[in-house]
């Protein structure tokens, strides 16, 4: 069973969504909220596997229950509900950590559509939303972040150099170079050394 809950300022919305759901026998509504805080307080006590999350919302927008979820409860999946299809909206929840994002004006076959697709481990975007352009700027806007130090280090992170290997070959100290791995997690918002390693492996920047 896929247990969702829906985050939106717009009652009618949610009666909506829910009348919708009432025939998958697949889909579950665990609860709902009109606003960011109301939702936390379901999503601590219920903990569903997918959020249909409204970007703005009062009191804690979309954005910013989205990033305090995905820290709590990170298998907890995602999709943004919203009017706006502007890319910097866009890229906001995808930051956040958002798996997938609708337009309220889209079928309501497609938010079924979504929540099986998420729930599957999947990513899902609304056909109006050009993804790679988003990404990819993402992409460049995020190598310009690092210094050319840094982008040689992370080179060598992705082919799987130890702090000590890399120290030797540049001729620096194991402290020096892990200050830019700290540098590095810090501007590109990662968690830890493991993550830094997969976007290293991800991007496979040619420098």
């Amino acid at each position: 069973m896929i247990t969702i809950a829906i985050a939106e300022d717009h009652q009618s919305l949610i009666d909506g969504i829910e009348l919708l759901i009432k025939a998958e026998e697949d889909i579950s509504l665990v609860g709902s909220a009109n606003n960011g805080e109301e939702l936390l307080k379901i999503v601590r006590l219920k903990q569903p596997k997918v959020i249909i999350m409204d970007i703005r919302m009062p009191k804690l927008d979309g954005i910013e229950a989205t990033r305090v979820i995905k820290k709590e409860f990170p298998h907890i999946k995602v999709i943004a509900f919203t009017m706006f299809d502007q890319e910097d909206a866009v890229k906001q929840m995808i930051n956040a950590g958002a798996s997938g994002y609708i337009l309220k004006h889209s079928p309501l076959e497609e938010i079924l559509n979504a929540i099986r697709t998420v729930a599957s481990g999947k990513d899902f975007y609304d056909n109006s939303i050009n993804l790679e352009s988003i990404k990819d700027a993402e992409s460049s806007n995020k190598k310009l972040l690092l210094s050319k130090s840094e982008r040689q280090i992370l080179k060598m992170v992705g082919q799987g150099k130890s702090s000590l290997e890399i120290a030797q070959l540049r001729f620096t100290s194991v402290s020096t170079v892990e200050k830019h791995r700290k540098n590095m997690i810090r501007k590109l918002n990662l968690s830890g050394k493991g993550e830094l390693l997969r976007y290293a492996l991800e991007k496979k920047y040619d420098f």
